[in-house]
């Protein structure tokens, strides 16, 4: 059933000190900012077809658009052996990828994305790092 679900995350309880930090975190408005800019992204890459985002695509859309670089396909196959994730996973976790380079306004997917997309896949399994 889990490898249905896109993102798997778990939310621990924040500290004490956490709490109690003067310093601000990261306001709405400029979380929106960076969404809206990602779905602009999504909105250009799959103009002229029925895809509005990441989520949606298809199979040779995820070629497409999500290629990796040798390097990081031997760290997703890694992953995927490491922690006996499905196909299904394999491509679902591209598609995060793309979405988190999206938010960063990178055009490639880079190491931090798939490695954060990787561990939305891992909260039932081994950890993968």
């Amino acid at each position: 059933m889990l490898d249905r679900i896109d993102l798997h995350i778990e939310a621990p309880a924040l500290g004490i000190r956490e709490l109690q930090s003067a310093e601000p975190g990261e306001s709405s408005a400029t979380i929106r900012e960076r969404v809206q800019a990602a779905r602009e992204r999504q909105l250009a890459r799959f103009k002229g077809t029925k895809i509005t985002a990441n989520a949606r695509m298809t199979h040779a859309q995820i070629k497409a658009h999500c290629a990796i670089d040798a390097p990081l396909a031997e760290m997703l196959q890694h992953a995927m052996e490491q922690l006996a994730l499905s196909a299904r996973a394999y491509d679902r976790i591209l598609k995060v990828a793309r979405t988190i380079a999206d938010l960063a306004g990178c055009d490639a997917i880079a190491q931090p994305h798939l490695l954060e997309a990787i561990q939305y896949r891992s909260l039932d399994r081994n950890v993968f790092y």
